[in-house]
């Protein structure tokens, strides 16, 4: 899956990569997986800006302004969260974009409403945020490495769907060989 990984980053990097547009990761269960495979490829620091990891309710609440009563309510493990993660990420990390993660990675914390699996991923920018939504269990390391592998596949085509459009019609830039 690392290869897998440093593939789909490649292609997040033919996107932003000399576009001045910026992207940041808000990230819980995947605790910095997709930062890291963001930052897997020679150029990425001139989009990728930084992310948090917001493991606990208390760091989606301070650092990510995500509302306390909707934690309370409908738990860290839900859709809303997702989106409140992607928002404050913008905000905090002043990006274009963000990408979020927040579930039930296992063995354990895994409920009846929310079982072991279950993770909440999201994407977009201030406009509009996209959610997906996986729900199998194979074991924590399978399941973040899915988790990751699928949030960065859903940003690549949030991109391909929200990118603005470019005068030279979606040329890619050169992409440099070393950082």
């Amino acid at each position: 899956m690392e290869f897998e990984k440093k593939i789909l980053s490649r292609e997040i990097q033919q996107f932003l990569y000399g576009s001045g547009l910026t992207v940041g990761s808000a990230e819980s269960c995947t605790g910095g997986r997709i930062a890291e495979s963001i930052i897997a490829v020679p150029g990425a620091s001139t989009y990728f800006k930084g992310g948090v990891i917001s493991y606990t309710n208390e760091v989606k609440e301070n650092l990510l302004g995500v509302d306390h009563s909707l934690l309370e309510e409908k738990t860290a493990v839900c859709e809303d969260v997702a989106k409140e993660m992607v928002k404050g990420a913008i905000k905090a990390l002043n990006v274009d974009f963000a990408i979020a993660s927040t579930g039930t990675a296992g063995p354990g914390g895994g409920t009846a409403a929310i079982p072991v699996g279950t993770i909440w991923l999201a994407c977009g920018n201030a406009d509009n945020i996209i959610t997906m939504k996986l729900t199998e269990d194979y074991g924590r390391d399978i399941n973040l490495a899915i988790a990751t592998s699928k949030a960065l596949q859903m940003f690549i085509d949030f991109l391909k769907d929200n990118m603005p459009k470019t005068e030279d019609n979606g040329v890619a830039p050169k992409i440099p060989v070393t950082e």
